[in-house]
C-alpha cells in the first residue's frame, strides 16, 4: 500500500511536469496556436495539480487491478503494455476527436499523439518497475 501511495504521488507530479513541458515548449506553443481563440488565458494551478495527482492515483490503481491480465512476464513489459492501452484510450481517441471536430493542422495532431505516447510510456514504465499487486 505504501508503494502504491508513493508511486501515485510521483506519477501525479510527473503528469504535471510532463504536461507542462509538452504544452509550454516553443514547438508546442506554435502548434497549439490553433486553439488560441478558445483557450483559457490563465491556468488554475491548484486545480491542475489536484487533477494530475488524481490521475496518478487512478492510473496506478488501474495498473495494479489489471496487472495479472497484462501481457508479459516482466513488470516493465506489463508497464509498457499498460501505457499503450492508456495511450490509445486517452490520447489517440482524444486526438482523433479533436481532428474530427476542429480544423487543426495534421502536425498538431501528430505532436499530440507523439508527446502523449512519450508521456504514457514514462508513466507505464514507472508503474511496471515499481508496482506489484
Amino acid at each position: 500500500m505504501t508503494a502504491y501511495i508513493v508511486v501515485s504521488i510521483i506519477s501525479g507530479i510527473l503528469f504535471g511536469v510532463l504536461d507542462g513541458f509538452i504544452h509550454a515548449n516553443p514547438l508546442a506553443v506554435k502548434l497549439f496556436e490553433v486553439y488560441k481563440p478558445i483557450a483559457r488565458t490563465s491556468v488554475n494551478f491548484v486545480a491542475g495539480i489536484l487533477i494530475d495527482l488524481a490521475y496518478g492515483f487512478i492510473l496506478a490503481g488501474l495498473f495494479l487491478l489489471f496487472y495479472t491480465s497484462l501481457p508479459g512476464e516482466l513488470g516493465i513489459v506489463k508497464g509498457i503494455c499498460f501505457a499503450l492501452i492508456v495511450w490509445f484510450l486517452r490520447v489517440v481517441m482524444s486526438a482523433a476527436s479533436q481532428w474530427m471536430m476542429f480544423t487543426i493542422p495534421w502536425k498538431t495532431a501528430l505532436y499530440e499523439l507523439g508527446s502523449g505516447l512519450g508521456e504514457m510510456l514514462i508513466l507505464g514504465i514507472l508503474y511496471g518497475i515499481t508496482l506489484r499487486p
